[in-house]
């Protein structure tokens, strides 16, 4: 049976004022399961002044304490419904349920992290160079936050803007994906019980074009938090002139991840498996371009590709299940395509490659394996959101930096040695905003989230966080008995 949902506008459950709905597919069997409004420029305007009265009425001056309290409440429910929410998301998204269930319990770990931080952010006293004169900064929140939340990890990327705007005391307007909505509207009615006030926290559903137009356009709104493709982020940027808002962009990733000959084989294979084939490939860090050192090259990729062609695909509520469908059938037919103009370019198809027959109704694609002589071949080049790696040999240290800088995007890296000086050597050479050293596909609400290059700018979750959801304020106090001096008053 199809589900209605509505929006969380101000406290409220609304429709769209055009009465408008969008309905999201389920990947799994590629039919509609539920319908949520179309959001026009009338919604999004109601939405961002219901958060810009709830920031100068009451949320911006509560005590940091008491913003910290609700954060908690928010940290407590996710708990309580983190099946539900990953039942919904699994439904949404087609990722795996036992993904989907942990992956929102721990996600509470945020909300408790930043309610944490709520009362510890400082201010300064400069010793500044004017007699009498007593200088201080603080730092105070920004105002109304326009987050955009892409299909694929909903929960974690709502979780890194969300928890650490509201620790602020900033007020918050979400846009949920078009491709997979009904998440955030879940999650909306946990947030509804927190009794936060009316306004605080408002999510919306629409299209990029009106409803995220309006959204990153609307002259209320001071920072725009948004993750997703470079094309889209291009978008956001123009938007912005009309605003002057503040930007933070977590784009995509083309990450390398490299195999030296003295590494911990298995080690290597387990998080190189996780780092691709993990949520089929549908993640932002995914290690999709792999460099393995020559003289282990042949012995390394075997055993990769008997790995990979073990992994079982599933019905993503399955527990058998190790890897579910893919979410669109435009992202299976740009793998295809790009695996095709690969091929005939001369990459060799190990394993995979090719639509599964597991079912004839959803988007399921196996772990593929490709060699690429050249890894400006497109399946080596391009995001491709999906289970495929692109696999490489390298010689020397010099050259495997070289060949990993090689890529427009900086967001992930993967270094696997037992050599401690090499792994330091290189992941101090790679230009991307994370490196994992003998592991990978790691996250916390204490390290900083962010990339280089196309890959955007801005980090999430950590302290730094902080910095890109306040504004330093600075305060002259005049500490003289004395009058100031006459300006016109010449010597």
């Amino acid at each position: 049976m199809q589900q209605e949902y509505k929006m969380y506008i101000n406290g409220e459950w609304v429709d769209s004022s055009s009465g408008k709905k969008i309905e999201t597919l389920n990947p799994e069997t590629n039919e509609v399961w539920a319908s949520v409004p179309e959001a026009n420029e009338q919604d999004v305007d109601l939405a961002v002044s219901s958060a810009q009265k709830a920031f100068d009425s009451s949320w911006s001056n509560l005590h940091p304490r008491e913003r910290a309290k609700y954060l908690r409440r928010i940290a407590n429910a996710l708990r309580h419904n983190a099946e539900h929410l990953g039942k919904i998301e699994t439904i949404d998204t087609g990722k795996l349920f036992r993904e989907t269930k942990t992956q929102a319990n721990y996600i509470a770990e945020y909300y408790d992290y930043f309610a944490g931080l709520a009362d510890k952010v400082e201010g300064t006293v400069i010793p500044i160079d004017k007699e009498d004169m007593q200088v201080t900064t603080t730092r105070v929140p920004i105002g109304v936050v326009a987050a955009i939340i892409p299909w694929n990890s909903q929960m974690l990327l709502t979780a890194v803007k969300l928890a650490p705007a509201l620790a602020m005391g900033n007020t918050v307007v979400i846009k949920a994906s078009e491709l997979a909505p009904v998440t955030l509207l879940e999650f909306a009615k946990i947030i509804e019980k927190t009794d936060i006030p009316k306004g605080v926290v408002n999510i919306i559903t629409g299209l990029g074009d009106p409803c995220g137009k309006a959204l990153t356009q609307h002259n209320l709104v001071e920072r725009i938090a948004f993750t997703g493709g470079p094309e889209t982020a291009r978008h956001i940027i123009k938007n912005s002139s009309h605003n002057l808002s503040q930007v933070s962009l977590e784009l995509g990733g083309k990450s390398p991840v490299a195999v030296f000959d003295d590494a911990d084989q298995e080690n290597a294979l387990n998080g190189i498996t996780a780092g691709i084939f993990g949520a089929s490939g549908q993640s932002c860090i995914a290690g999709s371009r792999l460099y393995i050192q020559s003289s282990i090259y042949e012995e390394f990729l075997n055993k990769l590709v008997e790995k990979a062609k073990n992994i079982k695909l599933g019905p993503p509520m399955s527990e058998e299940t190790q890897m579910g469908p893919l979410n669109s059938l435009k992202q299976l037919e740009f793998i295809e395509k790009n695996i095709n103009e690969t091929e005939s370019q001369g990459g060799k198809i190990r394993c995979g490659g090719k639509r599964s027959n597991f079912s004839n109704k959803g988007y399921y694609f196996p772990a593929t394996i490709i060699e690429c002589d050249n890894h400006n071949l497109p399946s080596a080049e391009n995001e491709l959101f999906g289970p495929i790696l692109s696999v490489m040999k390298f010689e020397k240290e010099e050259e495997l930096i070289s060949l990993m800088n090689d890529n427009k995007y900086g967001l992930s890296s993967g270094v696997y040695t037992k050599d401690l000086g090499r792994g330091m050597r290189v992941s101090k050479a790679i230009r991307a905003g994370i490196v994992f050293v003998n592991t990978y596909r790691l996250i916390s609400p204490m390290a900083p989230f962010g990339g280089m290059k196309d890959s955007g700018y801005g980090k999430e979750a950590g302290q730094e966080s902080i910095k890109e959801y306040t504004r330093v304020k600075t305060t002259w106090f005049n500490a003289s008995q004395k009058p100031m001096s006459d300006p016109f008053t010449m010597g």
